[in-house]
C-alpha cells in the first residue's frame, strides 16, 4: 500500500455474524498490498466505554471508527483503519477496534473471548479500556486474560494436541506490550501521604492479599482464581498504565509480513472449534510466506540476470560471477520476508536457475559455434562436393584447407561450447579424411599409415583437452556452490547474532518477571509461594548461559528455524517465546 492509498475510512477486518466470526476479503486484500513497515494496534474493553473515540485520536481524527451515544453497542466484530504512522514517514499504524465485551444484547462470553484471543494474537500494542480506577470489579473484568491461558496453544504436543501456556511465565513470551488506560480517572496517585508514578500505581494494584477463613490466614489471590496469577503476572511484566489515552511513543514498532495470512489462518481455527496454536499458525504461514518469499527473490534474480547478463559467455566463471553478484541481492529479498526456512529452499531454487542459465548458456554458445563452423566451411564443403581432393597430394591440401578453417573459427568468440562443438565437427568429417588419405596416389602405404595414426592421436588429444574442459568447469560450479552455501551461512550467522541478542533480552524480561514476582510474595508474606519460584529462577539462569554460548548457538542453526526472528505483526514476543523454548531445547 503506498504512502498516499492509506485508508479514508475504517473496514470491517473480521465480521461477528450470528456469533460465528468470518474474514472480510476486502480488508485482506488491502492488507496484503502494505509493504511498510508497521505497528499493530488493538483496543479491548467492556461495550459502550469510548473505545472507538480513543481509537480516534490515537489516528489522529476527530471521527472515524463509529461512535454512538446510546447504551446499544456501535462496533461488532474487529474493524481496522491504517493510517500513516505521525512522524514517521512511510511507515503505517494499523488500528484495530474491537467488539465491546460484556454486551448484555450477545449475551455470549465465549465470543468475547474469542474476540480477546484474537485481539491478542494479531497486536503488537494491546490497548485495556476501563472506567475509574483498578478496583476488584476491574480486575474482574481483565479475567479474559486467564482465558487465553486454555484458549491460545504455544505449540503442537507429541500426541497431535497442542501445549497452553498455562505457566505464567512462559505466557509473558507470547503476550504483546499491554497499556491499561483508565478513563475517567480522578483520585489522585498518593499512597500512603507519598506521590506515586502510574507504573507504581499499576503495581500496588496487582499485589497480592492475605483474607480470613474461619480465624486462619488464607492466600486470596484477587480476583479469587489461583490461575489468576498469570493475569498479575504477565500485567507486572508488559504493563503500562496511562491517563486518559496511550500516547504513540509507547507504541513497539514491529514488521508488517503476514497479517492478511494470519488472520485467515486464526479466524479459521476459532470457526472450526478448535484452539489457535501458534507453532501451527507459522508453520502454516511459512509456507504461504516462503514460497511467495522464494517467488519475489527469483523474479529479482531472473530480472538482475537478464540485465548484466550476455550470452553466451566465453567462460563458466564469466556467468557464475555474474550469478553470484544477482544471488546475493536476491538473498536479500528474500530474507526480507521468508521465515523458517529450514529446507534451505532459496538456495535449492537458486542452483537450480543457476544450472538452468548454464545450460542456457551452452546452447546459445553451440548455436553460434555452428553457425561460425557453417559459415566457414563452405568453401571446404564445396571443394569435397567437386572432388578437388580427389588427386594426388589431395590429403595435404585437404589438412591445410582444415586448419586454415579452424584457425578462424578461433579467432572467433563464440562461448563456452567452442571447442566441444568443433571436436563434433572434425570428427564429422574423420570419414571425408580417410577417404581422401586411402585415395592419394602420392602417398606410400606407410605414409598413410603414418597419417591415419597422427589423426587419431590429435582426436583423441582434443577429447582430451575438452574433458580437462568440462573438469574444470564441474570444479568452478561446485567451487560456486560452496561460496553461495557459505553466504547463506553467513546471512543466516548474522541473524543468529541478532536473534541471540533478542533471545537474551526476551530471558531478561522473563526473569525480571519472576524476580519481580518473588519479591512481591516476600513483601506481602507469601514464603512458601515465594520458595516455589526459585526453581523456575534457577532454570531461566541456566537457559540464558547456553543462550550465551555463541559456539552453540552454530550447532542449533541447522535446526533453528531463521526466518523466525522475523517477526509476525504483533507477534514480537510470541515468536521469540517459541524460539527461546526451541533453542533451549537444543542447546
Amino acid at each position: 500500500m503506498a504512502p498516499e492509498s492509506h485508508m479514508s475510512e475504517p473496514i470491517c477486518l473480521i465480521e461477528n455474524r450470528d456469533r460465528k466470526l468470518f474474514v472480510c476479503d476486502k480488508a485482506l486484500r488491502l492488507l496484503s498490498e502494505i509493504r511498510q513497515l508497521v505497528v499493530v494496534v488493538a483496543i479491548v474493553g467492556r461495550y459502550r466505554t469510548g473505545k472507538s473515540y480513543l481509537m480516534n485520536k490515537l489516528a489522529g481524527r476527530n471521527s472515524g471508527f463509529p461512535l454512538g451515544s446510546t447504551v446499544q453497542s456501535k462496533t461488532k466484530g474487529i474493524w481496522m483503519w491504517c493510517v500513516p504512522y505521525p512522524g514517521r514517514p512511510g511507515q503505517t499504524l494499523v488500528l484495530l477496534d474491537t467488539e465491546g465485551l460484556g454486551d448484555v444484547e450477545k449475551g455470549d462470553t465465549q465470543n468475547d473471548i474469542w474476540i480477546f484471543a484474537l485481539a491478542v494474537l494479531l497486536s503488537s500494542t494491546l490497548v485495556y479500556n476501563s472506567l475509574g480506577a483498578i478496583d476488584q470489579q476491574a480486575m474482574d473484568q481483565l479475567h479474559y486474560v486467564t482465558e487465553l491461558t486454555e484458549r491460545i496453544k504455544a505449540k503442537s504436543s507429541p500426541g497431535g494436541g497442542s501445549e497452553g501456556l498455562e505457566d505464567s511465565a512462559e505466557f509473558v513470551r507470547f503476550f504483546p506490550s499491554f497499556v491499561w488506560a483508565l478513563r475517567d480517572f480522578t483520585l489522585q496517585l498518593e499512597l500512603d501521604g507519598c506521590c506515586i508514578t502510574e507504573d507504581e500505581y499499576l503495581e500496588h494494584s496487582l499485589r497480592l492479599k492475605k483474607g480470613t477463613d474461619s480465624g486462619r490466614q488464607i492466600q486470596w489471590l484477587p480476583p479469587m482464581n489461583a490461575r489468576k496469577c498469570c493475569l498479575l503476572n504477565v500485567l507486572r511484566s508488559v504493563g503500562k498504565l496511562l491517563f486518559p489515552f496511550p500516547d504513540y511513543r509507547l507504541l513497539f514498532f514491529s514488521p508488517l509480513v503476514v497479517l492478511a495470512n494470519l488472520v485467515t489462518t486464526y479466524v479459521d481455527t476459532i470457526r472450526s472449534g478448535q484452539a489457535p496454536c501458534m507453532e501451527n499458525a507459522v508453520l502454516a504461514l511459512a509456507e504461504i510466506e516462503n514460497s511467495a518469499a522464494i517467488h519475489d527473490a527469483t523474479v529479482r534474480y531472473g530480472e538482475l540476470m537478464d540485465q548484466k547478463l550476455k550470452l553466451p559467455t566465453e567462460t563458466v566463471q564469466e556467468l557464475l560471477g555474474i550469478h553470484a553478484e544477482c544471488e546475493k541481492e536476491a538473498l536479500q529479498v528474500f530474507l526480507a520476508r521468508a521465515f523458517k526456512d529450514d529446507q534451505q529452499r532459496f538456495q535449492k531454487t537458486m542452483e537450480q536457475m543457476k544450472e538452468g542459465f548454464c545450460q542456457k548458456n551452452e546452447q546459445e554458445s553451440s548455436k553460434l559455434c555452428w553457425a561460425v563452423l557453417m559459415s566457414l566451411s563452405g568453401e571446404l564443403e564445396e571443394n569435397i562436393r567437386q572432388g578437388v581432393y580427389s588427386c594426388p597430394g589431395g590429403h595435404k591440401l585437404f589438412s591445410d584447407d582444415l586448419k586454415e578453417m579452424e584457425q578462424r573459427y578461433q579467432e572467433q568468440k563464440k562461448g563456452v561450447m567452442a571447442e566441444t562443438v568443433l571436436q563434433q565437427f572434425l570428427k564429422e568429417k574423420e570419414n571425408v579424411s580417410r577417404a581422401i588419405l586411402l585415395s592419394d596416389k602420392a602417398l606410400s602405404a606407410k605414409e598413410k599409415e603414418m597419417a591415419e595414426a597422427k589423426a587419431k592421436a590429435e582426436a583423441a588429444q582434443r577429447e582430451q583437452e575438452i574433458q580437462k574442459q568440462k573438469q574444470a568447469e564441474l570444479e568452478q560450479k561446485m567451487e560456486d556452490q560452496k561460496r553461495s552455501y557459505e553466504l547463506n551461512i553467513h546471512q543466516l550467522e548474522e541473524k543468529m547474532v541478532k536473534e541471540r541478542d533478542n533471545l537474551l533480552k526476551e530471558q531478561n524480561m522473563m526473569m525480571e518477571s519472576k524476580l519481580r514476582e518473588q519479591e512481591a510474595l516476600l513483601k506481602d508474606g507469601f514464603q512458601k509461594e515465594a520458595n516455589r519460584l526459585n526453581g523456575e529462577i534457577n532454570q531461566l539462569r541456566q537457559e540464558t548461559e547456553n543462550i550465551k554460548k555463541q559456539s552453540r548457538l552454530a550447532e542449533a542453526l541447522g535446526g533453528l528455524v531463521e526466518g523466525a526472528s522475523l517477526f509476525l505483526p504483533g507477534t514480537r514476543p510470541k515468536i521469540l517465546g517459541l524460539m527461546a523454548s526451541d533453542l533451549v531445547k537444543r542447546l
